[in-house]
């Protein structure tokens, strides 16, 4: 249950003072201040070969009766152009260290067939590789981001691959590439060496995981002008050992350093319902979700201390909720729905990556279309139908923050106690300013039935105009489907008003809402 206390506590760059039955949300935005750019790469996405994400989601064939150019679904790649996807990680993921991509490329009728071992046993012909990933990312304007095989690779595989992708000499994998139909290399600047290698990607301690980082990044090299970032693979969640070792043992050998963390109730027996869930239960999800934060600082502290300028990246390249399967679709898909509970959880963990730019230059939600907290559904009994999610919604109306210079600010604000004794802020806050003089701020009212009413100072500017948008619902369980492709959606806001540097909001209960001052 919720109960209002006082609390104070500091975050980075912002300051959040939460007080006992507070009439209003005072915040000031510093808008003369702030020299840490957002990067675009935090709202970066992730595409596994996992469940209907790759086939039936990105990627139907040309031979598809579903519209498709060259194979990729229009519906979805059209939606994706809309977001201004930065970037995009593939193939995994688990399924990352069991792909041997030399399977994946020449002509689609001559590629091996592979049992997905990780999710389902599902049987894949491999007519998504390499080219086609790559192909899709330029389509997309995204930058590639490959998981390469450590767990159940080699050196040589991965040292080849690098090169197939990346040289434009006279090389064997370089004119492998262009016997199948690729004359100019890609541009290819992130690449992950293995993944999750504490798990799936070979149960690995992480002083044994150093020497192999170490040994496969050598070989993993620059050809003709292109310089590969490349990302070590890091902890889960709350194993700050794992980064210990690492910053101690590979250092700046990596240029950074993986994440992952999702907002999840538990990983043995149920984690939930996607859509059925009471408001205890979405107290404490807003709870799990923030709790990031923290994470986020316990692991940029060890990393502070044998590397002080921020020269290595921590890379959070998974994240995001995870409920049970939809009943009725395959186990081990991994397929679920996404409410406006789920919208809520994206924003505000965008509002904790922007707090940390300083360290963290790049984020993946999990995953892009059909697995986890996508941003679109597709249906997987092959109608062709699409539906845009909460969460896409979020990511869109986000979009204006990329590549922003992040403003500091100060907060006072309601708080929650909730289950598991977590404390939530009735309201996060956001903001950045544009290379135009543009501020944009967004704001989380984090309440079910009690809007929020704001005042804000805009310190070291005069912006004449407040326009915005804002995303909430009825019913926290709402979500959009085949049949009410709409009912979570974004609407004009017409709550600010500024004058004289003053911007005074009515915050809605359960909303988001993104504000461009001019």
């Amino acid at each position: 249950m919720m109960n209002s206390l006082k609390l104070s506590f500091v975050l980075p760059a912002a300051a959040f003072c939460c007080t006992l039955n507070a009439q209003t949300t005072v915040a000031t935005v510093h808008a003369d201040q702030g020299t840490n750019k957002i990067y675009k790469e935090i709202y970066g996405q992730f595409a596994e070969h996992l469940g209907t994400c790759i086939y039936g989601g990105l990627w139907v064939g040309p031979a598809s009766n579903i519209p498709n150019t060259q194979g990729y679904r229009n519906d979805v790649l059209h939606a994706l152009q809309e977001l201004k996807v930065p970037v995009l990680r593939w193939p995994g993921g688990c399924f990352a260290d069991e792909y041997h991509w030399m399977d994946g490329i020449g002509p689609q009728s001559e590629r091996p067939k592979m049992q997905n071992n990780n999710w389902g046993g599902t049987i894949e012909d491999n007519s998504f590789g390499t080219n086609e990933f790559l192909n899709l990312c330029e389509l997309l304007g995204a930058e590639p981001y490959i998981s390469g095989n450590v767990g159940s690779g080699t050196v040589q595989e991965l040292a080849k691959w690098v090169e197939y992708m990346t040289s434009d000499g006279d090389t064997p994998m370089a004119n492998l590439r262009r016997k199948n139909g690729r004359d100019k290399s890609w541009n290819l600047k992130y690449l992950g060496v293995g993944n999750e290698s504490w798990g799936c990607g070979g149960s690995m301690r992480p002083e044994y995981y150093s020497d192999l980082y170490r040994r496969y990044s050598t070989y993993c090299r620059n050809y003709d002008g292109h310089h590969l970032f490349k990302i070590a693979s890091g902890a889960s969640d709350y194993d700050y050992n794992w980064t210990k070792v690492l910053m101690k043992n590979v250092g700046q050998r990596m240029n950074g350093l993986s994440l992952h963390y999702y907002t999840v109730t538990g990983w043995k027996g149920s984690k939930g319902s996607a859509t059925q869930f009471n408001d205890d239960d979405y107290y404490w999800t807003i709870g799990k979700c923030l709790e990031i934060e923290d994470v986020i600082r316990r692991h940029c502290a060890i990393m502070d201390e044998t590397d002080p300028k921020k020269q290595v990246g921590l890379m959070v390249d998974e994240w995001g909720t995870w409920w049970d399967e939809e009943p009725g679709t395959v186990k081990g898909h991994l397929y679920q729905q996404n409410s406006m509970r789920d919208a809520i959880v994206a924003a505000l963990t965008l509002n904790v990556f922007q707090r940390h730019t300083d360290r963290i230059r790049m984020a993946n939600i999990a995953q892009i279309v059909n697995v986890l907290q996508s941003m679109i559904l597709t249906d997987t009994k092959g109608s062709g139908h699409m539906v845009l999610t909460p969460t896409y919604h979020v990511f869109k109306m986000y979009s204006d923050f990329q590549e922003a210079t992040y403003l500091p600010m100060d907060i006072t604000c309601d708080s929650m106690r909730v289950r598991d004794n977590r404390v939530i802020p009735a309201v996060s806050m956001s903001s950045a300013r544009k290379s135009d003089g543009t501020i944009v701020i967004s704001l989380v009212n984090t309440s079910l039935n009690k809007s929020q009413d704001m005042e804000i100072n805009i310190a070291g500017a005069a912006p004449k105009t407040c326009t915005g948008n804002v995303l909430t619902c009825s019913d926290i369980k709402d979500f959009n489907d085949f049949e009410h492709p709409d009912k979570v959606r974004p609407t004009v806001f017409n709550g600010g008003k500024i004058s004289k540097s003053r911007l005074k909001v009515k915050l809605p209960a359960k909303s988001v809402v993104v504000l461009n001052l001019k």
